[in-house]
C-alpha cells in the first residue's frame, strides 16, 4: 500500500502554490529517474503529495483554452481583485477563490497504474462520494472531465467541481477544484471550462446553507484513500519548509 504525504496549506496564493506544485513535481521525478538507473539496488522510497489549498480570486487557462474564454480585461481582474494565470495543465479555463476546495495530487502512477483515464474516474468519483453525504447526486457528463449535476437534463446541467491534470513521465500535478461555499458570480467573467451551455453550482447553492470545509476536507481524504488503495499520512515536515521550498 503507497503512502501518500497530506498537508493542507490553508490560504495561498495561486502562482506560490504552482510553484510549490513544480518544486516537489520535480522531486518525485528525480527520485523515480534515480530508483530507474539504480533499477534493484540501492533504491530510494518513492514519495507522493496530496495538497488541500484554497486560492485568493484567481482565473487559470490551460494549454487547450482560448483566452477569450476569459470575459474580464485588466482593469476588470484588479476591479475583482483577481489574477489571471497562463498554465501548464489540461484543460480550458476555470476560477478558484475562497470557499472552494482545491486539491493536487502528485502521484507517481507507476506505483499505482498507468491508466490517466481511470485517474481521472477516480478523482471524479471522490467528488462523486462526498457529494452523496450532502444528499447531492452527482455525476459524469460525456465527453468532458469533471463532475456535474443533472448532467443529461438538457438546460439544467452544472458543474460543481473542476479538474485538469499535467501527467510526465507518469508522475500528476494540478488536479480539482470543488465549489464548497466560494461566491459563483465570479464565474459570471469565465466560459468555464469553454462550455457555453452550462452553468456551475455548489455545495451551498445545492443544500441552501453553507459546508463545514472541514468535513469535507475528510470525506474526500476517506474516498481518495479508499479508490487509490492507499494511507494518507500527514507531512510533519512540509510546512515548517515551505519558505525553503519557495
Amino acid at each position: 500500500m503507497e503512502k501518500v504525504l497530506f498537508t493542507d496549506l490553508g490560504t495561498m496564493d495561486y502562482k506560490e502554490c504552482w510553484d510549490l506544485q513544480e518544486k516537489i513535481f520535480n522531486q518525485v521525478v528525480s527520485r523515480k529517474l534515480f530508483n530507474r538507473e539504480k533499477h534493484a539496488t540501492s533504491k530510494i522510497s518513492q514519495q507522493h503529495h496530496l495538497f488541500f489549498v484554497e486560492h485568493p480570486h484567481v482565473y487559470t487557462l490551460g494549454k487547450s483554452g482560448k483566452e477569450d474564454h476569459l470575459l474580464l480585461n485588466e482593469s476588470g481582474l484588479h476591479e475583482k481583485k483577481a489574477s489571471y494565470y497562463k498554465i501548464n495543465r489540461g484543460g480550458d479555463i476555470t476560477y478558484h477563490g475562497p470557499g472552494q476546495l482545491v486539491g493536487y495530487p502528485i502521484l507517481d502512477l507507476d506505483c499505482f497504474f498507468t491508466d490517466i483515464h481511470k485517474y481521472l474516474r477516480l478523482l471524479e468519483e471522490s467528488i462523486i462520494l462526498t457529494l452523496e453525504y450532502f444528499g447531492i447526486k452527482g455525476q459524469r457528463s460525456k465527453g468532458e472531465t469533471g463532475v456535474w449535476i443533472d448532467a443529461d437534463v438538457p438546460g439544467h446541467a452544472r458543474k460543481i467541481c473542476a479538474m485538469g491534470v499535467r501527467c510526465s513521465r507518469w508522475v500528476t500535478m494540478h488536479g480539482f477544484a470543488l465549489n464548497v461555499n466560494c461566491e459563483l458570480d465570479y464565474f459570471n467573467n469565465i466560459i468555464p471550462c469553454g462550455i457555453r451551455d452550462k452553468s456551475v453550482t455548489s455545495i451551498k447553492n445545492e443544500t441552501g446553507k453553507s459546508a463545514d470545509m472541514e468535513e469535507v476536507k475528510i470525506l474526500v481524504k476517506k474516498h481518495f484513500t479508499e479508490l487509490f488503495s492507499c494511507e494518507i499520512v500527514d507531512e510533519p515536515n512540509l510546512n515548517s519548509e515551505l519558505n525553503n521550498l519557495l
